[in-house]
């Protein structure tokens, strides 16, 4: 299987085009260019629950979640 050219790469500005964060405006922290999904800072965030560990204290984490790279538009 052949990776796919994506038109979004890490540190575009781009601009949700649906969904519940549509019209927000990000930067890409991560590509996943299998999955065709990307990180944008400060859009789609998703609740971790962490078990309590030697490296620190559990609890419920908000963070980053992936967005479906046709749903995003690089800004120019």
């Amino acid at each position: 299987m052949s990776r796919a050219k994506l038109h979004i790469k890490k540190d575009d500005t781009v601009v949700v085009l649906s969904g519940k964060d549509r019209g927000r405006q990000g930067v890409v922290l991560e590509v996943y260019r299998k999955k065709q999904r990307a990180v944008v800072e400060g859009v789609h965030f998703v609740k971790r629950h962490l078990r309590p560990s030697q490296m620190g204290e559990g609890g419920v984490v908000e963070r980053e979640g992936t967005i479906h790279i046709s749903n995003l538009k690089k800004v120019e």
